[in-house]
């Protein structure tokens, strides 16, 4: 049986690179004419192949001079939640000179690294139908020397890959239905949490879900975290004083491969601004907020955690315009 994920994998790996006839006879070939291509904000819905084409992939390819894809993980499998099919995901890296404004970040004139978490649909004859993809373009914003917020919360870095180093196009690591399993669980006990400590059911410890030194790589504004007590510290405190009643979970793709997986919603949570949050004063809004996650394990542990978060939008929702901030800087 061919691997799914190949054609997909080799479209996304050439068409930046491509010539303008090259590149509209890849788009016809690797995208459906009705796709759908969700992009985190000020993006958002785009729909057929030309809006993709004249919309996503020119800007990027005007803005950041020369640019390159790197994936650091690239997997697939079906999808155990509605709409069901088969998918692949991704974290990559945009690499190349920063020359242009791309969409509304003004440019550094230096070499930038954009992290991007991405799913696409895969249809059966091999074709993209529907995409969602996070660019972390307050990441960008950093790297640019225009950050907008007051601080990072944890530590700013490039994305790393793997401490394995076998992300990409996985095979012959392990049951990716039971990477999944434990992924599931953990969501679902992480749901519930003490109010005081922000602990949760079984993350920790020897009969926890979480490796002792698990490592969290945050976006843009909260930054990345060592250990279980890193990431309270770094990301969850502020995040759950400021939104005490998040509700996530609510998932339109979730799959395994290999000791891979990948969860993701559009929105994932709705929540309530009650506290600051990263220079915001509660607002009282009812907010909502898409999510992606990616995870390793190995030995029945969760051991490393890539998180995009379409920040943008949600401080929009709160009343920051932070593109429009950034371009005064």
């Amino acid at each position: 049986m061919s691997d799914f994920r190949q054609v997909p994998h080799s479209f996304l790996s050439t068409i930046l690179t491509a010539t303008a006839a090259e590149e509209e006879d890849l788009i016809s070939s690797h995208l459906t004419e009705d796709v759908i291509w969700d992009v985190a904000h000020p993006v958002n819905r785009l729909t057929g192949r030309q809006s993709v084409r004249e919309s996503f992939f020119a800007p990027l390819k005007e803005a950041l001079s020369h640019v390159r894809r790197r994936d650091e993980i690239f997997i697939g499998g079906p999808n155990r939640r509605a709409p069901g099919g088969h998918w692949v995901t991704s974290v990559a890296h945009y690499v190349g000179n920063f020359e242009k404004s791309l969409f509304g970040v003004r440019p550094s004139n230096h070499l930038t690294f954009l992290r991007s978490g991405e799913f696409y649909r895969i249809e059966p004859d091999g074709r993209i139908s529907e995409a969602k993809i996070i660019i972390d373009l307050i990441d960008l914003m950093r790297q640019a020397g225009r950050f907008p917020l007051p601080r990072i919360l944890g530590t700013e870095m490039l994305f790393p890959g793997p401490a394995t180093h076998d992300g990409v196009l996985p095979s012959g690591q392990g049951d990716g239905e039971k990477t999944l399993d434990l992924c599931e669980a953990m969501l679902a006990d992480l749901k519930n949490y003490d109010p005081k400590t922000f602990t949760s059911n079984k993350q920790t410890g020897e009969d926890g879900y979480w490796h002792d030194d698990m490592l969290w790589y945050g976006p843009g504004g909260i930054g990345s975290n060592y250990r279980w007590s890193g990431f309270e510290k770094d990301h969850r405190a502020a995040f759950l004083t400021a939104f005490p009643d998040r509700i996530g979970g609510n998932h339109y793709c979730r799959i395994g491969d290999e000791n891979y997986a990948a969860v993701s919603g559009w929105p994932s949570m709705t929540m309530t601004h009650q506290a600051d949050y990263l220079g915001v004063p509660a607002s009282g809004k009812s907010l909502t907020l898409r999510v992606m996650d990616f995870y390793r394990c190995a030995d029945g542990k969760i051991m490393e955690n890539w998180v995009l978060l379409d920040y943008l939008d949600l401080f929009q929702q709160m009343g920051r315009n932070l593109i429009a901030e950034q371009a005064d800087r």
